[in-house]
């Protein structure tokens, strides 16, 4: 079955022969243009190209362009095209044009070009047919390229010296030399009407693409698409954007390309180009290898759009996988055996709730610093305890002393050594471990503290400690619940853009009597709902002790369950007990 394009030509074109996507077909419109002779008419018909339904004549009798084009130059009924709308609103046609023009100029200028400035062209292969399509001419200093409006007048040109493009000036009309009628080949816009089109910096670089037959127009310069209105190539469907090698004309063509839309493809230079490089001297290195080189641009030329190449997005995916096949990706792990095997190691976002005073900080707390000591960086976000405390609970469980020890002056030999020692690990595992208490915290500045602990540890992954959710910062606390589901959102982010790991408090609701559950279910958590879409793993510490009994300390055990989870199956991971009274935990069974 032929597409809507392809049987509408077949229908014009009757006796054409299609082979291998291409048309060729007598040209129906040599005669009438006084050739004595048909040429042969190309229609590309490859509904995969974005050239598909572009006709050109290799007589040039008539600009080439897409089947709108084909209709109005053979008088065809706009109905009788794919994808006329009778109702389209062509930007710029409400241009009032003078009674005087230059036209008659241009037939003076086309005849002097000959000699050295013909000669220079004919080495980037520019024929005369060409240059008499476009009515290049010359006029003993300059060449002058006229700027064509949609009117088929002629009514100012630009004047160029040959060897040097900055050295110009206007001719005609002076209002027709101003900023929103600076597009040279103008008319090719309504040629190519819901197909592509070419838009080149400076006349001389569109050049040979039209030798190649290739639809295109030209700006001056690429300070000339600032003043491009994209409203004029509205019905363009895709236009290639190739300027000059330089690092200002590719910002300009950015620019460009973002007021314009996804439409735009970036044509870029192969790496070992030359700065400055432009077409028209690409033509002339090249020879007859031109065209190829054209051709392969093109089919690498991408649109500047919000998504990654299909290249680059497999580059990417096979990257972090070989990441994550490496030691790195597999030493990210809690330092508790049944918790590293439930969880698998500590990665994506993992949420913990608890009831007050259950051990929650102590046992995060004991996480990060046995992570850090094993040179992963880890982020600690508190808004519960403060650094002093923090720093306090690391180098009691790394000394084996109580806190009251630490702060006694007269510790006996024993104990101060092992003061000492505790104190030396807890200065080396700081370059790793970094405790923030900004109640002023944001998401970027998050992502900016990440980012740097990365750099300065030299480490792909980073692990962040909140120490509470429910404690971060809001713009308005009176709308706490979509604060922290706002929050949520922003560590999905981050987890998905730097490749954090979270470790993340929790508070738990308390039921109408006051009391917790005590069978740890997702509705367990307090303040948001969007805890069970966000978190990896969800997990909950419940004691396993009674707070008004007289059990010693060191006898307290608290369950750890995980009650959610993306990838790992749900159900009790273990019991940790009281490490009294150095601040951590023990996992048993």
């Amino acid at each position: 079955m032929t597409d809507a394009v392809t049987e509408f030509y077949l229908r014009q074109l009757p006796g054409a022969h299609l082979q291998n996507g291409m048309l060729q077909a007598p040209c129906p419109f040599c005669l009438g243009q006084g050739k004595q002779q048909a040429g042969t008419l190309t229609v590309h018909l490859n509904p995969e190209s974005f050239f598909h339904g572009y006709f050109r004549c290799r007589n040039r009798c008539v600009p080439g362009g897409f089947p709108l084009h084909f209709a109005r130059t053979g008088a065809i009924s706009p109905a009788e095209v794919p994808g006329y709308d009778p109702d389209r609103d062509y930007f710029g046609r409400e241009v009032d044009y003078p009674a005087a023009n230059i036209n008659h100029e241009l037939a003076g200028f086309t005849d002097k070009l000959i000699g050295e400035p013909l000669d220079c062209l004919q080495r980037a292969a520019i024929t005369p047919e060409v240059l008499t399509e476009l009515r290049v001419g010359y006029n003993g200093r300059y060449l002058v390229y006229p700027y064509i409006q949609a009117d088929g007048n002629c009514y100012a040109a630009r004047c160029v010296h040959p060897e040097r493009p900055e050295d110009f000036f206007w001719h005609g009309d002076e209002r027709f030399a101003a900023e929103r009628f600076r597009l040279f080949n103008a008319p090719e816009i309504e040629h190519c009407e819901n197909g592509t089109l070419f838009l080149v910096e400076g006349e001389h670089n569109l050049l040979p693409l039209k030798q190649l037959g290739l639809p295109g127009i030209a700006v001056p310069t690429a300070a000339d698409l600032d003043h491009l209105d994209p409203r004029r190539l509205h019905w363009i469907r895709t236009i290639f954007l190739w300027v000059n090698h330089t690092a200002e004309s590719e910002a300009m063509a950015k620019n460009f390309a973002t007021r314009t839309g996804y439409k735009v493809r970036l044509v870029r230079w192969p790496d070992q180009a030359a700065r400055n490089s432009s077409i028209a001297q690409l033509a002339i290195a090249s020879g007859p290898q031109f065209q190829r080189q054209v051709f392969a641009l093109l089919q690498q030329a991408r649109a500047f759009s919000p998504f990654a190449s299909p290249a680059g997005e497999f580059q990417t995916f096979r990257e972090l996988l070989l990441q994550e096949s490496g030691t790195a990706y597999a030493n990210l792990t809690g330092g508790f055996a049944r918790m590293d095997r439930a969880l698998a190691g500590i990665h994506g976002i993992n949420i913990m709730g608890g009831t007050p005073k259950a051990g929650k900080s102590a046992l995060f707390i004991q996480i990060a610093s046995d992570m850090a000591l094993r040179k992963i960086p880890v982020l600690y976000y508190d808004f519960e305890n403060g650094r002093q405390k923090i720093y306090l609970r690391i180098l009691s469980r790394l000394g084996r002393l109580a806190i009251d020890r630490i702060r006694d002056a007269a510790l006996p030999a024993g104990e101060r050594q092992r003061l000492v020692q505790a104190e030396h690990t807890l200065r080396t595992l700081l370059t790793w471990l970094r405790v923030v208490n900004d109640r002023t915290l944001s998401p970027e500045t998050m992502r900016r503290h990440i980012d740097f602990l990365r750099h300065e540890t030299n480490s792909d992954y980073t692990v962040v400690v909140i120490d509470s959710l429910h404690k971060l910062p809001f713009k308005d606390i009176s709308q706490k619940r979509s604060g922290i589901d706002g929050w949520l959102r922003q560590l999905e982010a981050i987890r998905d853009e730097l490749g954090a790991a979270f470790l993340v408090i929790s508070e738990l609701a308390r039921n109408p009597d006051g009391q917790f559950d005590r069978q740890p279910h997702l509705g367990s958590f307090k303040g948001s709902g969007d805890i069970g879409y966000s978190a990896d793993n969800a997990m909950v510490f419940l004691p396993q002790w009674d707070p008004f009994a007289d059990a010693p300390p060191a006898q307290r055990r608290n369950d750890l369950w995980l009650v959610a989870s993306r990838e790992q199956s749900p159900g009790r991971i273990a019991s940790y007990r009281l490490d009294y009274p150095y601040w951590g935990f023990v996992e048993e069974a």
